[in-house]
């Protein structure tokens, strides 16, 4: 979502490269197409115009340092002004236990999923233990779709589809996950397509018969400044906790995420990335604001490897490689792992500078059918390469779906990858690599060390 707004704000700062000092005139330039982009992106026009007066200010006057670029410093006073305009520190909820959480929103916002989404991240991060409550009485199909995620992912769930009061509801809901040592009770509420007196009424009484720790608004980051208007009428209602901006994943403008911390003062506590229940992390200002300005997000790569990445694993695959002894079984296992952390394209935007690049639905497929290919083999084929020929080559294209030049191509990459694992094992190894970094250090325009 957010990809536009990078593109833009990258744009307009690529006028300063090669400027040696901050000047107004070229501040005022760059800045300009800064509001613009923010503009554009949907950012609510008053905070577009704050933003770009505080960064203003803080770049007139600043002191020139020589091995920084104008550019690179206007980047850094607008990364840290884009922290400060998220909300500065990370947000969190309250660290106790037991827990009762209120879900509240719209319809369509992704309420019912976010509230599994949430179960599972406090399950997986603090070792709670979640109960869900199923208090949206009016869209039968919300029952049950909070009863499937909670059945896929082994939470406690109560519903009572023959009550129609849901204070009752919730206040038995609390009865049975106590019963069951749940310690973290997550009440899924109604939604309306708009916001009236009705629903407005139904969460306030809910509230006060459950006196929730944590009211956490799910807000569709689609809607964009509508998005900001709904959480300010929802908190003067019951004055909300924390905000769940979900549908990040989508090609909207975005600006929601940049106008709601600074108009309603509500935090951001989260932010949902995909339709998946693991598809869901805890909003950090100073990682989204590195995304935006195309810088990446390391930590939440290594955070994301470190969660799914089996660590004995790893320590003997890179042992393997490091002895040149790498088949196709562990490269089918090292696929497997990378695509537990998300799709690719997700994980090459938090790679710095890899910010524009592209990873498709051409090269998703392209990994898949790799996947299938080596699927089709059998163990053995797989440790030992060499055994395939004629008919097994036959036997593997028809099983995975895929034409003999198909498993011929990957034979022959994964051969020359051989080769040159080969070249880097011992001696000659080291030789090559210092040769290659010489030369990297030996050119300025290399993409690598820019």
């Amino acid at each position: 979502m957010l990809e536009n707004l990078t593109q833009k704000i990258t744009n307009a700062l690529g006028n300063l490269r090669g400027s040696k000092k901050l000047t107004e005139s070229n501040i005022a330039d760059a800045l300009k197409e800064v509001r613009q982009a923010l503009l554009s992106a949907d950012v609510h026009f008053k905070v577009a115009k704050e933003f770009i007066q505080e960064v203003q200010s803080k770049c007139v006057g600043q002191a020139i340092i020589e091995s920084v670029s104008a550019r690179e410093q206007v980047i850094k006073i607008i990364n840290d002004s884009l922290v400060e305009l998220l909300g500065a520190d990370s947000a969190s909820i309250e660290p106790k236990k037991p827990i009762r959480i209120m879900m509240i929103g719209l319809h369509g916002a992704g309420k019912t999923t976010s509230t599994a989404k949430l179960a599972r991240l406090l399950k997986s991060k603090s070792n709670y233990v979640p109960a869900l409550i199923a208090c949206d009485i009016y869209r039968p199909a919300a029952i049950d779709q909070l009863e499937l995620l909670a059945k896929n992912e082994g939470f406690i769930v109560h519903s009572d589809r023959n009550e129609s009061d849901v204070s009752k509801i919730a206040t038995a809901g609390l009865k049975h996950a106590k019963q069951n040592q749940a310690n973290c009770i997550l009440f899924d509420t109604a939604g309306r397509l708009q916001i009236d007196d009705n629903l407005i009424s139904e969460i306030q009484r809910l509230k006060k018969a459950i006196q929730p720790d944590e009211i956490l608004l799910v807000a569709d980051s689609a809607l964009g400044q509508e998005a900001v208007n709904v959480a300010k009428t929802f908190h003067e209602a019951v004055q909300c906790t924390g905000i769940i901006l979900t549908k990040l994943d989508g090609d909207a403008r975005g600006g929601a995420a940049l106008s709601m911390k600074a108009i309603t003062g509500i935090p951001i506590k989260f932010i949902g990335t995909g339709e998946k229940t693991d598809d869901f992390e805890f909003f950090h200002p100073d990682r989204i604001a590195s995304r935006i300005l195309g810088m990446g997000d390391v930590v939440s790569l290594v955070e994301k490897a470190q969660e799914t990445i089996d660590e004995a694993e790893a320590e003997q695959l890179a042992k393997k490689l490091e002895r040149a002894d790498f088949n196709l079984e562990d490269f089918l296992k090292q696929m497997q792992q990378i695509k537990k952390m998300g799709s690719m394209n997700s994980l090459v935007k938090m790679v710095p500078g890899m910010s524009g690049v592209e990873v498709g639905d051409k090269e998703e497929k392209k990994m898949a059918r790799t996947e299938a290919i080596i699927l089709s083999m059998t163990k053995q084929e797989r440790k030992t390469p060499r055994l395939l020929r004629g008919s097994r080559l036959s036997r593997i294209a028809n099983g995975s779906g895929t034409q003999m030049r198909d498993v011929n191509a990957l034979l022959k990459q994964f051969s020359q990858m051989q080769k040159m694992m080969r070249m880097m094992k011992g001696s000659k190894g080291k030789r090559l690599m210092n040769e290659m970094k010489s030369k990297m250090g030996d050119n300025p325009n290399n993409p690598l060390i820019q």
